[in-house]
């Protein structure tokens, strides 16, 4: 397994699929990054060589925040967010949808399994 930025990424798939394994990276990024390496990008990941391996991790590591470093940068944002109180950060806080997403019958992910309230059984009002 080929070793970039600190991934394993896959032998078996192409070069162009096998980048989308670090975190940061999607398949556009991943077509532009081997644009600018000069790689093929149907090559499968355990046939490029060395020299090949440095150039698209150089082009990485110039241009792109990825990996540890990009999961840090969030949850940074997410807790700046959260000390100044703003909106974002209260639904962040809260565990709510924070794009305005509807919740009344939705949000099931970010709420969680629904917490059942059990009425008032047999409570009759005597007079």
């Amino acid at each position: 397994m080929p070793r970039l930025v600190g991934v394993d990424i896959p032998n078996d798939k192409s070069i162009w699929i096998a980048l989308t394994y670090i975190f940061g990276i999607g398949r556009h990024t991943s077509e532009q990054i081997l644009k600018e390496a000069k790689v093929e990008k149907n090559r499968q990941a355990n046939k490029l060589s060395e020299d090949e391996l440095s150039r698209i991790t150089q082009v990485i590591d110039r241009n792109y925040i990825v990996g540890g470093q990009l999961r840090r940068q969030v949850s940074q944002n997410i807790a700046r967010l959260r000390d100044i109180v703003c909106y974002r950060g209260m639904r962040h806080r809260k565990g709510l949808p924070v794009r305005g997403q509807n919740t009344q019958s939705n949000a099931r992910t970010r709420k969680g399994p629904r917490k059942t309230v059990a009425g008032k059984k047999g409570l009759k009002e005597k007079r």
